[in-house]
């Protein structure tokens, strides 16, 4: 009894660490199986609660993974259960046996990152809105909280949960599938499927000194797996040439102090020259098939920026005019602006970043972009300001130091 406590605090926390890392492939063959967002969420967290009696008692077992995707299977097929006969419902031994079919009730574990592409799928369906789609595939593939999704999107916490909340009950109620269709019926969920993935591996990248490396991880995998069902889209190559591009770069971007380093100040000795050479080639064979897309220009955006001894910024410019024309948002407009400033024109940059602050006040990245052109244009007082703002709100530790570090070196005006 002595030592029950102290016990039960270790399980404890080796659930919350298998969680961290694992409940979006838990969450999403859970879903796949259980066909219901609810009953999934349901279903792990009634698993995650047995784990921690059961393992108290036995010890952790050898595939927690594995484990807690076995009994949370059996809490849903319960539930199930449960419902059909509150609900006088006709025998269920055919859903059972359909879902039964499909269980993966063995410890090998590797075919549970496929139910994640599965799934996103089914989030990325066009009955869906394209903000809802993303937003639920970060929930229940990515494990994002309701807040960290809302500050992704720039919206209220309370709003962001009844998108959520409404996307759930609409893929219910229209009985959509948890599915990946046939290559040739793709057009309508690629593009939003491509970004989700993209989204999954930045929300790594950038928080990587928090924690969620994983997430990087996760992502380049799902890409892999898409570019193998669907070999000759340049799109998708383009989108996972841009993620080799930047996940190459991740040694030489935190410095030893643990502040980013940007792109054209980087060790480029520190690149991981076989995932440059990788991502290069991939991209090039895209852009050689002649069906531009907006993944394709940012990729080329990225090699731009790489090149020594410094970024090609006039080309960068053009690039990003090209992309404006696939996707004519704030943020690409914004990112225009930053390399209109490389290329010699502050004052050109500053007044379209102007044009962008009313839609832009709560995007960290455009208060970093104004205070640098601030500091190019001699206003130091401003730029100190708008430093000052975005270490407030930035995303990450490394990015502050960053921040931190540009304040310092501000002279006084």
């Amino acid at each position: 009894m002595k030592n029950a406590v102290p016990k039960a605090i270790a399980v404890s926390h080796v659930i919350d660490e298998v969680l961290r890392r694992d409940r979006g492939r838990l969450l999403s063959g859970l879903i796949a199986r259980l066909g219901d967002f609810q009953l999934g969420e349901d279903a792990l967290q009634e698993a995650s609660i047995a784990a921690l009696k059961h393992w108290s008692r036995t010890g952790i077992p050898h595939d927690p993974v594995a484990w807690l995707m076995k009994v949370g299977l059996n809490k849903g097929i319960d539930q199930i259960r449960a419902i059909q006969r509150e609900a006088q419902k006709q025998n269920d031994s055919d859903l059972i046996a359909r879902i039964q079919q499909n269980q993966l009730i063995k410890d090998d574990t590797e075919i549970i990152p496929d139910e994640r592409l599965r799934l996103i799928f089914t989030c990325c369906h066009p009955a869906l809105e394209e903000k809802s789609r993303i937003a639920l595939t970060l929930r229940t593939v990515c494990n994002l909280t309701t807040r960290e999704i809302a500050a992704a999107f720039l919206d209220s916490e309370q709003a962001m949960g009844q998108r959520l909340s409404r996307a759930k009950a609409k893929i219910r109620a229209k009985g959509i599938g948890f599915s990946i269709p046939a290559p040739e019926l793709w057009a309508d969920r690629l593009a939003t499927v491509l970004s989700t993935i993209y989204l999954i591996f930045t929300t790594g990248y950038v928080k990587e000194d928090s924690g969620p490396r994983f997430l990087c991880e996760e992502s380049i995998f799902l890409m892999r797996v898409l570019r193998k069902l669907s070999p000759d889209d340049p799109e998708i190559d383009g989108a996972f040439a841009l993620m080799l591009l930047t996940d190459a770069r991740r040694v030489a971007r935190i410095d030893a102090e643990g502040a980013i380093v940007p792109v054209e100040e980087q060790n480029e000795t520190q690149w991981q020259t076989d995932i440059v050479t990788e991502a290069r080639s991939i991209l090039e064979d895209a852009i050689e098939c002649g069906r531009p897309g907006p993944f394709q220009i940012k990729a080329a955006i990225a090699d731009c920026q790489m090149m020594r001894p410094k970024p090609d910024w006039l080309q960068i410019s053009f690039l990003y005019r090209a992309l404006w024309a696939f996707e004519p948002t704030s943020v690409v407009a914004l990112n225009w602006a930053v390399a209109i400033a490389e290329t010699g024109q502050p004052e050109l940059a500053l007044k379209k970043m102007d044009e962008l602050e009313l839609e832009l006040k709560n995007y960290q990245p455009w208060h970093a972009a104004h205070a640098h052109v601030l500091e190019k244009l001699g206003q130091f007082s401003g730029a100190r300001d708008a430093y000052l703002k975005a270490i407030e709100i930035a995303p990450s530790s490394a990015s502050r130091r960053f921040l931190e570090r540009k304040v310092r070196m501000l002279p006084a005006e």
